[in-house]
C-alpha cells in the first residue's frame, strides 16, 4: 500500500516533469568537468561552470603529489580522527592553511559543507555539556542569536538552522538593516554574524570592514565562509580579508579545496582555542572519516602553487574583466559582480532552463541557477570565470548568448 510520504513524492515528480523543469544531470565522459572542454554524450562542449579558477584540476604538480600520497597513506581513513587518530600529514596541511590565512590554527574537513554545518552549531549549542556530565556549562543558545546575510550559502543557512538559537537575516550586504539589528539584540550574551566573502550566485564582494567594524561595537563574533575567494582574492590569494587589508576582526574562516585548490575537502581556521574547542563539539567532524592522507598531499601542493600563482590570478582577472564588459555591452544585466562569477539575469525559471538547453546545443555547457539556489523570479544563467580560457572562448560564450537574449527577449 502507497504511504503518504510516497504519494507526494510521486506527485511532485509528477508535476516537475510535465514541466519540464527537472536538472538535466548531465554524464560526462573521457575526463574531467574541471576543463574548459571536455565531452558530454558524445558531444565536445564548451563549460562555463567550473570553480578552477587557478586550473590545478588539472595541474601535473598537483596530481603527482596525489598518487604518491596514495602509496604512502592508502585509500581508507581508518575511521573518525578522535577515535582512530590524524596524519602527521593532516596537521601540517592544518598548520600552512592557518598560516595562510593568518590564523593560528585549523581543522580538516572532508567537504566545506560539513564545515559550515559543524562550526556555526557547535558555537551555538555547546554540545559539550552532553559529553562531559561533569561540566556544569550553561547552553548559550537561549541567550544567543545569529544574524545572517539574505544572500548567504546555502550550506551556511543549514548551519544557521541546526543552531538551537534564534536566527535573524539581514538585507543582502546593507549595513544599516545589520546594526538596526544588532541593536535589537544588543542584550544578548552571543551575537555572531555569518556571511559569505564573495557572494557565490551573485559574484560580489561582502564589505568585511564595516560588518567587522559592527561586530566590535555590539560585542559580536564573525563568521566568513571564504570558499570563492581564497586563492583568488587579494594580492597573494588569500581571500576577503587580504583583499581589504585586514589582519584582525574575523573569528571564524571556512574556505573549500573544491575550488582554487582544485582538488576536494573543507577547512576552518581560528584560534587555536577556539579550534580546540570545536575539535570536540563539531558533530560533522566527530562523527566522519578523517580526511585521506593523499588528497592532503595535493592541497598542500596546491597551496605551494597558489603563494607563486601570480601570473594565473592576473589571467584570471583580465578574463573576467573581458567577459562582464562584453556582456553588459551585449546589454546583458550582470547584476553586482565584482569577482569570477558572473551572472546573468533571466527571471522566470523556465525561460533559464530552456536557454541552458539551447546553449548546449550549441556546445556550451553552462546549467541554469534557480529556486532553491536564487529566489523565485531571480533564475538566472552564471558563469565561473578561469585563467585557462583564451579569449577565442569567451567571445564564442557571448556571441552565442546575443540571439538567444533576443529570441527570450533578456535584452532591450
Amino acid at each position: 500500500m502507497e504511504t503518504e510520504v510516497e504519494k507526494k513524492i510521486r506527485e511532485t515528480l509528477k508535476i516537475i516533469s510535465e514541466k519540464n523543469v527537472y536538472p538535466d544531470i548531465k554524464i560526462v565522459e573521457g575526463g574531467i568537468s574541471s576543463k574548459p572542454e571536455f565531452i558530454i554524450n558524445g558531444k565536445r562542449v564548451l563549460s562555463f561552470c567550473s570553480g578552477n579558477y587557478l586550473g590545478l584540476a588539472n595541474n601535473k604538480e598537483v596530481e603527482t603529489a596525489i598518487i604518491k600520497g596514495l602509496h604512502q597513506y592508502g585509500i581508507h581513513p581508518s575511521g573518525s580522527v578522535l577515535i582512530s587518530g590524524t596524519l602527521s600529514i593532516h596537521r601540517k596541511l592544518e598548520k600552512e592553511i592557518a598560516d595562510f590565512l593568518g590564523k593560528e590554527d585549523a581543522m580538516i574537513f572532508n567537504t566545506s559543507t560539513m564545515a559550515n554545518m559543524g562550526v556555526i552549531p557547535a558555537i551555538i549549542n555547546l554540545p559539550i555539556t552532553s559529553f562531559f556530565s561533569f561540566f556544569k556549562i550553561p547552553f548559550i543558545k537561549n541567550d544567543a542569536v545569529i544574524l545572517s546575510d539574505e544572500l548567504n550559502h546555502a550550506t551556511v543557512i543549514e548551519g544557521c538552522r541546526l543552531a538551537k538559537c534564534e536566527r535573524v537575516v539581514y538585507k543582502h550586504c546593507n549595513m544599516d538593516d545589520l546594526e538596526n539589528k544588532l541593536k535589537k539584540h544588543r542584550k544578548k550574551k552571543m551575537k555572531l554574524i555569518t556571511t559569505d566573502g564573495v557572494f557565490s550566485m551573485d559574484g560580489d564582494i561582502a564589505p568585511l570592514p564595516d560588518i567587522i567594524n559592527l561586530a566590535e561595537k555590539y560585542g559580536a563574533m564573525v563568521f566568513v565562509d571564504d570558499a570563492i575567494a581564497t586563492g583568488i582574492l587579494g594580492k597573494d590569494g588569500k581571500g576577503t580579508m587580504e583583499y581589504f587589508g585586514l589582519k584582525e576582526g574575523v573569528d571564524i574562516i571556512v574556505t573549500t579545496f573544491s575550488k582554487c585548490f582544485g582538488v576536494s575537502g573543507g577547512i576552518a581556521a581560528a584560534s587555536k582555542e577556539l579550534i580546540d574547542y570545536l575539535r570536540i563539539t563539531a558533530k560533522t567532524y566527530i562523527f566522519s572519516g578523517g580526511f585521506l592522507g593523499a588528497l592532503a598531499c595535493g592541497v598542500l601542493k596546491s597551496l605551494e602553487i597558489i603563494k607563486r600563482a601570480k601570473v594565473e590570478r592576473a589571467k584570471c582577472w583580465e578574463n573576467t574583466k573581458y567577459l562582464k564588459n562584453r556582456l553588459q555591452e551585449a546589454g546583458f544585466n550582470t547584476l553586482n559582480s565584482e569577482t569570477p562569477i558572473i551572472p546573468i539575469l533571466i527571471g522566470n525559471e523556465e525561460t533559464a532552463i530552456k536557454m541552458s538547453r539551447d546553449l548546449f546545443d550549441r556546445g556550451i555547457f553552462s546549467p541554469p541557477i534557480r529556486w532553491p539556489a536564487v529566489a523565485h523570479s531571480q533564475a538566472r544563467m552564471r558563469f565561473t570565470v578561469t585563467c585557462q580560457y583564451s579569449k577565442e572562448q569567451l567571445d564564442k560564450l557571448v556571441d552565442n548568448l546575443i540571439p538567444l537574449s533576443k529570441k527570450y527577449r533578456i535584452t532591450q
